[in-house]
């Protein structure tokens, strides 16, 4: 466990380099410790594949600890000691969602050039993107965007050199040993192999993010006549 300065009025905890479960599961264990168990200052915590941010009022924690120290050290320690002695469980709902995408063509521009990158034909990199079980560790990037581990090998592809300005929003992208969705249009640099017609994100709804981390997430080949007809839906199956 390493803790670093995020400016002055945050502190993140870092618990590895690598993208894997069990320390994602470290992550997630000390971001519900602290929603339990918050330090009076506190403002809110945020989580990705390997660390968690942790952000306070420096001044309402400086008041607190009596101003015996920085209010960064105060908070490193209280992490510490709260590390050292929460023993529960992390909770955490399983879910599993299918998420409906038309590979290839208009949809996945890029699709025939992960292919001949990789050796394969065209019908394996969409057998293979489509058969695998991923993991959504976190979302970032733009509001709803997930990452999603569990990535075949087979399939790692580098990032476009030239980034487009462009991608239309459901486009299903693969980037180094990640895959990924577009919810919002955006410019992005990742290798776009398929669209999904479901709506990711909405800011009207009270969860606004049709795909939250820790889900399960398979993706299903459609047609593009599916995909007209399923064009804007807010959910699938």
């Amino acid at each position: 466990m390493k803790f670093s300065a995020l400016g002055d009025q945050a502190i993140i905890v870092t618990f590895g380099e690598e993208i894997k479960m069990d320390i994602y599961e470290k992550v997630q264990r000390l971001f519900q410790a602290l929603q339990q168990h918050p330090f009076a200052g506190m403002i809110e915590c945020v989580p990705s594949f390997t660390s968690l941010a942790v952000y306070y009022n420096v001044y309402e924690v400086w008041k607190r600890n009596e101003r015996s120290e920085r209010s960064y050290d105060y908070v490193r320690q209280y992490i510490k000691e709260l590390c050292d002695s929460y023993k529960e469980e992390v909770k955490q709902d399983v879910k599993h969602i299918s998420i409906p995408v038309c590979y290839g063509g208009e949809y996945g521009p890029d699709l025939e050039e992960v292919a001949h990158y990789k050796g394969l034909q065209v019908e394996d990199v969409i057998r293979i993107h489509s058969e695998t079980t991923y993991f959504v560790y976190m979302l970032g990037f733009t509001p709803g965007f997930p990452y999603l581990g569990g990535l075949s090998k087979e399939l790692e592809t580098p990032r476009k050199e030239t980034p487009r300005l462009q991608i239309s929003p459901g486009s299903v992208g693969i980037g180094g040993n990640q895959t990924g969705i577009y919810p919002l249009e955006t410019p992005g640099g990742w290798n776009i192999i398929g669209r999904t017609p479901i709506s990711l994100f909405n800011p009207e709804e009270e969860i606004p993010t049709y795909i939250q981390s820790g889900m399960y997430l398979r993706f299903i080949p459609i047609t593009k006549e599916e995909y007209v007809s399923l064009e804007g839906a807010k959910e699938w199956m």
